[in-house]
């Protein structure tokens, strides 16, 4: 007969629970290399008891008495262990705290909705359409965040239900609710930093900026005089050489007259870049940076959109001349190569089309690996900071805070620490080390008198929490930023290269979903902010 007493410290929330949702968690003790053989008959056994209901049980018994105690101590009187004059500053902080961020909430929702119902109104303009094109990412991050500052009284109230039944979903949906608050403080606090920054330097920054762009048109008419010429010893065709030398020099030329009457307005646009970093976040500064970039550099995707358009027609004429010669032509039902007899003409005109257009395939492939590599140059850096902007977004700043101070908050699985073996009232055991399945070697390995005394056994031990790494905590936010990034979106981006079709760059991230938009009125919404805070102060009294 064996007794397996089992002590383990009461689940609360805020300290610790119990939980299994990791399938690996690091090895507390060793294991003996050789078991014996009633151990592997009862790993060999069915297990009678569930181990996930029984966490399930601890987890929520303590639920079940907070939600009792909370129910009892939810009266204006406040705790009898807490002095009445500490309590009355401390209501009276928090109320203060909740009117002065209901005001401030309620002011930036009136001027959230007012932008909104501007941006509306002139929807229909060609201005609307042409800045909501060029500065696409902006409006995206904008948007993401105006709806959080929406949201923020909805996510603070404690009205689910479902996480109250037991302490791990209760703490599951407080890392939800505070993971919102967490990345906008931090996107705040370093969009604060960079806009006084900017703002600080705002001639300098549009200086550097004007300089840099000015030094890509530089480089851009350098590259076009060189194609023109003899590019690396190749010997090309001098003609279309001009003609797309040329106009290359043509776009730059305009797109850089064009940059000069921006140059005037560029410090103001960099004030305000900075201004809208301290509002919403440096997501936004980031956003408006990639766009201002992308702005900045269109004459570049127009080239190279132009020449890759005529570089793929070239390469498509040569392909299908190839399948005349061969007997063969293209079947886009079916997406094969049939067989077909041409006539004699058809071969003479192939003929004469194919070999001016194979003689005119070096140019254009050299032109087009040219203005290929700096509008790739371009977007890759465009996804890069995509990605810094997602990780912003996607960071756990919670989870790595508490990992910091309380790391028994985040439960990678259980074991057990053996405190006590008796066997027939013998504890040969006491001061040992036991394994996590309740083993002692040196007890285990020596020769028993009997199976009857052999059976007969008590253990005591306490249940332990495995702590995860903080690589575990951080990697499944991780995954959700590369979520673009596979092995056919590489390969779709070499074929594109290749045969002068676009190329996907992105989405390598998806940034957070936009919540819908909320509409009540002024009032409402102040003491809907209100009381989220107050709500907020009865459950941290209660606890």
């Amino acid at each position: 007969m064996c007794t397996y007493v089992i002590v383990y410290e009461t689940p609360r929330h805020g300290a610790h629970h119990f939980s299994l949702s990791y399938s690996h968690y690091p090895r507390q003790v060793k294991v003996p290399m050789k078991k014996p053989k009633w151990i592997k008959e009862l790993h060999a056994k069915h297990p009678q008891v569930d181990l996930s209901t029984a966490i399930l049980a601890m987890n929520s018994s303590r639920a079940a008495s907070a939600t009792l105690y909370k129910k009892t101590c939810s009266g204006p009187e406040p705790s009898v262990s807490q002095p009445f004059l500490i309590w009355m500053f401390y209501a009276f902080i928090w109320h203060a705290l909740a009117i002065s961020a209901a005001s401030l909430s309620t002011l930036f929702y009136i001027i959230i909705h007012n932008f909104h119902h501007f941006m509306r109104w002139g929807s229909q303009s060609w201005m609307y359409k042409v800045s909501s094109n060029v500065f696409v990412t902006a409006w995206s991050n904008i948007k993401i965040r105006s709806c959080q500052y929406l949201y923020w009284p909805v996510f603070l109230q404690n009205s689910d239900l479902r996480s109250q039944p037991s302490v791990e979903y209760a703490e599951k949906a407080a890392l939800r609710k505070h993971s919102m608050w967490s990345t906008i403080a931090i996107d705040i606090l370093l969009g604060n930093l960079i806009g006084l920054s900017l703002l600080y330097h705002a001639e300098a920054v549009s200086l550097w900026f004007l300089n840099s762009v000015e030094g890509l048109n530089n480089y851009l008419r350098m590259g076009s005089v060189w194609l023109m010429g003899v590019p690396a010893g190749f010997k090309l065709n001098t003609e279309l050489a001009a003609i797309l030398g040329t106009t290359s020099l043509n776009v730059v030329q305009i797109w850089s007259t064009l940059w000069v009457f921006v140059g005037f307005f560029l410090m103001n646009i960099v004030r305000g870049i900075a201004i809208a970093g301290m509002l919403f976040g440096a997501t936004v500064i980031t956003a408006l940076m990639v766009d201002m970039i992308g702005a900045a550099t269109l004459h570049i995707s127009a080239l190279h959109s132009l020449i890759a358009y005529l570089y793929a027609s070239q390469t498509q004429a040569l392909a299908a001349l190839w399948r005349l010669f061969r007997g063969q032509k293209l079947n886009p039902l079916r997406l094969r190569l049939d067989s077909y007899d041409y006539t004699v003409e058809q071969h003479v005109v192939g003929s004469l089309l194919f070999t001016p257009l194979l003689l005119l395939l070096p140019t254009t492939c050299v032109f087009y690996i040219f203005f290929t590599i700096v509008n790739t140059s371009i977007r890759v850096s465009h996804v890069l900071v995509e990605v810094f902007i997602s990780i912003i977004h996607e960071t756990p700043y919670v989870k790595i805070l508490l990992w910091l101070v309380r790391p028994t908050r985040f439960p990678a699985g259980i074991w057990f620490e053996i405190v006590s073996c008796k066997y027939n009232g013998v504890h040969p055991m006491e001061g040992s080390i036991c394994d996590s399945n309740g083993i002692n070697p040196d007890f285990d390995n020596a020769p028993s008198k009997t199976d009857k005394y052999r059976r007969s056994a008590a253990l005591v031990s306490f249940l332990r929490i495995s702590v995860p790494s903080i690589g575990q905590i951080i990697s499944p936010h991780c995954k959700k930023i590369f979520t673009g990034v596979s092995a056919s979106l590489v390969a779709e981006s070499a074929y594109g290269v290749l045969t002068g079709k676009r190329i996907s760059y992105g989405p390598v991230s998806h940034p957070p979903s936009t919540l819908p938009w909320m509409h009540i009125p002024i009032k409402e919404y102040w003491q809907l902010c209100h009381k989220s805070i107050l709500s907020h102060m009865a459950d941290r009294r209660c606890i």
